[in-house]
């Protein structure tokens, strides 16, 4: 797995599929993603997300979550992640 800085997502391209296959691990992820939002909104704290290419190959960025919707993880520095992407918050 590479790590990369908040800055490089801008270059990414994600799968457009769901890249998690256990349904109990999906709400695990929107339940990490919650509890990381409010870290980052109340106490500017940072988490690590990892998380797939297009290409499915593994990277992981440590930054800020300001928001959560439907289909998108909003990151500081106006930066955006396909939730379905996703595949661990730590």
């Amino acid at each position: 797995m590479k790590i990369i800085t908040k800055e490089e997502l801008a270059n990414f391209r994600y799968p457009k599929r769901e890249v998690l296959s256990d349904p109990v691990e999906v709400n695990i992820r929107n339940m990490d993603l919650e509890r990381a939002m409010q870290l980052g909104n109340l106490e500017h704290g940072k988490v690590k997300i990892t998380f797939l290419d297009q290409y499915h190959n593994p990277f992981q960025v440590e930054t800020t979550i300001w928001a959560v919707t439907e289909d998108v993880v909003c990151l500081k520095g106006n930066l955006f992640i396909p939730k379905c992407v996703i595949i661990k918050i730590g």
